[in-house]
C-alpha cells in the first residue's frame, strides 16, 4: 500500500484555463515549486498539480467541462468568488510579493497600504482570474 500524503487541514484547489501556463506564472510570480503534475493523455491539459508556495500548498487543474462538473475557472465564471490570502511574517514582504506578481503579469487590484486592522495589505489578480491577497502585521522588522 502506498504512503498517504500528509495533507494540511485546509488546502485550496483551484481551476484554471491553460494549466501549464498557470504553473509557469505561479513559479515566476510567487516562487511556487511544482511538486506533482499529471497531464491528460494528449498532454494538453493538467489533470492535477500540486504547487508549494509561501509555506503552503495549492492543488490545481485545468477545466474539464466535458465531465459535467461545476468547477470552472474564474474566467469562465466571470470572476473570482474568493481571494487566496497569503499571510507573510514581515510588512516589507507584502510590498515585495505584490511587486513581483505585478512584474510577472498580475493586475493590481488593491495597492499595498497600511490598514485599519494594523497590517500591511495588498491584492492582485493573476492572469487566470484568481485574486491573491497579501497580508502582514505592522510593526515587525
Amino acid at each position: 500500500m502506498a504512503d498517504v500524503p500528509n495533507y494540511p487541514p485546509v488546502e485550496p484547489h483551484i481551476c484554471v484555463k491553460d494549466g501549464l501556463e498557470a504553473i509557469a506564472f505561479y513559479e515566476k510570480a510567487f516562487g511556487a515549486k511544482n511538486t506533482f503534475k499529471q497531464m491528460t493523455e494528449d498532454g494538453k491539459r493538467v489533470m492535477h498539480a500540486n504547487l508549494s508556495l509561501f509555506g503552503g500548498t495549492i492543488m490545481m487543474h485545468d477545466e474539464f467541462p466535458e465531465y459535467g462538473g461545476d468547477v470552472l475557472s474564474p474566467q469562465s465564471r466571470g470572476g473570482a468568488s474568493v481571494a487566496i490570502n497569503i499571510n507573510l511574517p514581515k510588512a516589507a514582504e507584502v510590498d515585495q510579493a505584490v511587486d513581483r506578481a505585478v512584474k510577472a503579469g498580475a493586475t493590481l487590484v488593491m495597492p499595498v497600504e497600511d490598514t485599519f486592522w494594523n497590517a500591511r495589505y495588498g491584492r492582485v489578480k493573476d492572469p487566470f482570474g484568481h485574486v491573491w491577497a497579501f497580508n502582514a502585521p505592522l510593526g515587525g522588522a
